[in-house]
């Protein structure tokens, strides 16, 4: 595959997978509403914790080719 053809292909995906991670950002902020949903402070640091796990997961694989292991996440 040709360099700007690779190039081309990245803007594509990146532009299409960060908004669909924004978004899917932006609906767990909405379980926050304590009038739909109960909540411990102990799960809410477990979500904020994976999420900042993976966002510096991310960091690193950009900084490194390494692949490195994926976590699923659950409460």
């Amino acid at each position: 595959m040709a360099t700007r053809d690779k190039a081309t292909k990245f803007v594509e995906l990146a532009n299409k997978r960060v908004s669909r991670a924004l978004k899917d950002m932006q609906l767990i902020s909405n379980l926050a509403n304590r009038q739909n949903y109960e909540f411990t402070e102990d799960q809410v640091k477990k979500i904020v914790k994976a999420l900042q796990q993976e966002v510096d997961a991310i960091k690193i694989s950009f900084q490194s080719t390494d692949e490195g292991g994926r976590n699923d996440f659950k409460l």
